[in-house]
């Protein structure tokens, strides 16, 4: 299969549709290939959900989608036991967590409850309910979205803990004058939507997923990214430094950024470009921090900091 090929086909289609997506279109593209979660956090109709539907249909995903507000139950995402009186018997209802891609759209409405209902799933790729077990489809991503400036009544920022389950943040973007222009010559006639095609399969997914693991690291390499991490943990104007599991997320990013760019190795430039997304979002600030800088400022002052390797070279295959 010509991964390359194929990326630039799902980038072209998605163009047919949103405007200047190609670098979030390539994000999403990663998290699949890691099986991570994706946290978009920008303004209303920036495309957030047009951009999860279309990935959906090209990958001929299944795909649902949670509206959440505060009086969303938990059970409302994961499913419920019911009593059917036609059959005297109470039978199971699984909820919208059993898809591919699930749309979380505006996660921060939703009750702490209800988010970490949610957070569970991603994290163990399974729901219980009432006693009863059932395995999450595989692929599984979740694609949450949250508007940044809506942080008042009825919203619940979600912990600085759980936000470690997400293996990406990152912001859609308003879109140029001329692409916006170019948006308004597309949507004249028709929903470009409804002539998309099917570019990968569920099953050349799942194959994907696999193969992006042979991707190897040198050990400068690898010492590289320890280092960036290590970084996190020690700054001043950090107080919470990224996890182990931020350290898997960077690995496997890596991996998947190099795979999709054709190379059978990571480069230190792939392991810089996807700290920027897969690492601020797992820092917290200490006050002194919070007050002088951003947490992606902070992360651009380590990565400037740390010595990049001298040799990128490829590794022996």
């Amino acid at each position: 299969m010509d991964v390359g090929r194929k990326i630039e086909e799902v980038k072209k289609a998605i163009g047919t549709v949103l405007v200047g997506k190609e670098k979030i279109t390539e994000l999403l593209f990663i998290a699949m290939l890691c099986r991570g979660h994706v946290l978009l956090e920008d303004v209303p109709g920036t495309g957030k959900t047009v951009l999860a539907k279309t990935l959906a249909k090209l990958c001929d995903a299944k795909f649902r989608r949670i509206q959440f507000t505060p009086d969303v139950l938990p059970s409302d995402v994961t499913g419920i036991q019911f009593f059917n009186p036609k059959d005297q018997d109470f039978q199971l209802r699984p909820g919208p967590v059993m898809t591919n891609i699930l749309l979380a759209d505006e996660i921060n409405r939703a009750t702490p409850r209800t988010q970490s209902s949610l957070l569970e799933v991603m994290e163990e790729g399974q729901v219980t309910i009432d006693g009863e077990t059932l395995k999450i489809p595989s692929p599984f991503i979740v694609i949450a979205t949250q508007n940044p400036i809506d942080t008042q009544q009825g919203t619940f920022a979600l912990p600085e803990a759980q936000m470690d389950r997400f293996l990406l943040q990152m912001k859609v973007g308003y879109p140029s004058i001329e692409q916006e222009q170019q948006m308004l010559q597309m949507y004249k006639e028709e929903d470009p939507f409804e002539s998309l095609n099917v570019v990968f399969t569920i099953e050349e997914l799942l194959e994907l997923q696999q193969v992006m693991k042979q991707v190897q690291f040198t050990q400068d390499v690898e010492k590289y990214l320890l280092h960036i991490v290590r970084e996190t943990r020690q700054s001043p104007l950090v107080e919470v430094g990224a996890s182990p599991r931020g350290t898997l997320a960077l690995m496997c990013a890596s991996q998947a950024k190099a795979f999709i760019t054709g190379r059978s190795f990571v480069t230190p430039n792939d392991v810089k470009e996807m700290a920027r997304y897969v690492l601020p979002h797992r820092l917290v600030l200490s006050i002194e921090g919070s007050m002088r800088k951003t947490k992606q400022q902070v992360l651009d002052d380590i990565l400037e900091k740390v010595e990049v390797p001298v040799e990128s070279g490829s590794v022996q295959s």
